[in-house]
């Protein structure tokens, strides 16, 4: 319904918010989000102990899931940005954010993914555990179902960058502690900065070689967990962890940079 004012039409969605207004179609819909809103407090325009929208009112505003919302709050709520209270809901930080910060565009050398890939080893290796031991049936089906999704990316020639950080933001879940969810999206889908290494890959077959390996190193984690064996899950995420690692150095050896 719209609403006449002298001779001009106004539509109620005019009056939003730019932060609140639909979102384009994107693969990264939360990072999306995640500009939107730290613009609108890094402006001023949403001030400290502003409230922010509910869920559900964002979920209807930008059209996108609960997990998307829920997802870019806890990386802004990382960020030192938004701060939250049960039953309240999510409001700006009082103090600003916090100093700690990854920029994703300052992942400018190999050695920047490499520091990055020595972050997640500390933390995913623990995180691979104790989703083995802790994981309720629907997580472990959705640990499964980021696998499925990857083999499907892959085998339709894409690089499988956002299906395999679901795969790890699904691993987190199921740890069942909430810190590990925000320390994933804290770093956002920039843990997985596959391009480097697709960029060195001379060929279609040779991209497609890696591709399938890397396939074969989450099938392992994922088959630990699903098992309930934490000591394996621990083992495969490290495995898999390290071996990013070594492909990165090889990488930085080419290139002449320090590893």
């Amino acid at each position: 319904m719209t609403r006449r004012i002298g001779t001009v039409v106004r539509s109620p969605a005019a009056d939003k918010p730019a932060f609140l207004r639909p979102l384009r179609p994107s693969r990264n819909l939360t990072e999306e989000i995640i500009e939107r809103i730290a613009g609108e407090i890094r402006s001023g325009r949403l001030g400290p102990g502003s409230r922010l929208p509910t869920e559900q009112k964002l979920m209807d505003a930008l059209r996108v899931s609960r997990t998307v919302i829920r997802e870019a709050v806890a990386a802004l709520r990382a960020e030192g940005l938004v701060t939250t209270r049960q039953g309240s809901g999510a409001f700006v930080a009082a103090d600003g954010p916090r100093a700690f910060r990854i920029d994703p565009d300052g992942l400018s050398s190999i050695t920047d993914v490499l520091n990055l890939m020595e972050l997640r080893l500390a933390v995913e290796v623990e995180s691979a555990s104790l989703a083995a031991e802790r994981a309720r049936s629907w997580q472990i089906a959705a640990i499964m179902k980021a696998l499925a999704d990857m083999e499907t990316a892959i085998a339709s020639g894409d690089s499988a960058v956002n299906e395999d950080f679901a795969f790890h933001r699904a691993i987190a879940d199921a740890t069942r502690n909430p810190q590990f969810v925000e320390f994933l999206a804290f770093l956002g889908q920039h843990v997985i900065p596959r391009h480097s290494i697709r960029a060195a890959l001379a060929t279609a077959a040779e991209r497609q070689t890696y591709l399938a390996r890397l396939l074969k190193e989450h099938r392992r984690i994922a088959d630990a967990i699903r098992g309930r064996d934490g000591a394996e899950a621990r083992r495969a995420m490290r495995a898999h962890l390290t071996k990013s690692l070594e492909r990165y150095r090889l990488l930085a050896e080419r290139a002449g940079e320090p590893a």
